[in-house]
């Protein structure tokens, strides 16, 4: 399935794929990730606002595609990192073409790194898959790591992430069964189901728009990198500076570094 080197998949074109929602889909999103029954304008049809996250969503097609045709091995693949840039909100209800294009391709050694870009009218997204046994081509590591300049003052804050989570979330798209069957889990080295990387980087946006003092729906530029696994049912804290750098963390050790949030009033 992958006999040809990761170097040769750089600049492949996934096709696109035209998607659409409704109403109901961005309100079982918003739910999923955490919205309060307070935040009527995410749970509620008058006024909705959507999470600009639905969209990953919307196009979690793309890293599943490459997979698929052989770039790695589905089974051992991990997400590594995401990054997320809006150009406008979303509609409670609508439809988006989205093409998918293999952008970056790094070579770590014992594993390589693709970088998959989805984009249409309303956003830019780019997942960073780690993928093992694919590394060693010869190929560029990738740009250095530059550590976020600390910023003070630093808020943190606790939130338990429902036990329902996972479940709730899947139903948004990504299926992939780590985040149900305890067997599937067990395989891949967890005790249990684990929560998706991009539900607790969602979830996350949540509290940060209320330590900026603006609504989640006015995020338009976001990233993290997933360093640890988050179990539903557990408490996470998230570790906000000034400058719009952000951890999160559980007991066990930080789960989302090098995060980076950004929001912009479009009310």
């Amino acid at each position: 399935m992958t006999s040809s080197t990761a170097d040769t998949w750089l600049g492949r074109d996934l096709g696109s794929r035209e998607v659409s929602w409704d109403e109901r889909d961005a309100i079982l999103f918003a739910l999923a990730v955490g919205a309060r029954p307070d935040q009527l304008d995410l749970v509620f049809e008058r006024d909705l606002r959507v999470l600009p996250t639905f969209g990953l969503s919307l196009a979690q097609w793309a890293p599943d595609a490459l997979g698929e045709t052989g770039a790695f091995d589905v089974r051992q693949a991990l997400h590594g990192s995401q990054r997320l840039k809006v150009h406008a909100p979303l509609a409670p209800a609508g439809a988006a073409t989205l093409a998918a294009t293999v952008t970056g391709v790094w070579d770590k050694g014992r594993a390589a790194v693709f970088d998959v870009m989805v984009s249409c009218e309303y956003f830019d997204a780019t997942w960073s898959i780690f993928a093992p046994g694919r590394g060693g081509f010869g190929g560029d590591r990738g740009p250095a790591v530059i550590p976020p300049a600390d910023s003070e003052p630093v808020t943190t804050q606790s939130v338990l992430i429902p036990e329902n989570a996972a479940l709730l979330y899947r139903l948004s798209g990504d299926r992939h069964l780590i985040h149900v069957d305890p067997v599937a889990a067990q395989a891949i080295g967890q005790p249990r189901p684990i929560l998706h990387g991009l539900a607790t980087l969602s979830a996350a946006t949540l509290v940060l728009a209320d330590l900026a003092g603006t609504h989640p729906a006015d995020l338009v530029e976001l990233e993290g990198r997933f360093s640890a696994v988050v179990f539903p049912g557990e408490v996470v804290q998230i570790a906000s500076s000034s400058n719009g750098n952000f951890e999160v963390s559980t007991d066990r050790g930080i789960a989302i570094d090098r995060g980076r949030v950004h929001f912009e009033d479009r009310t």
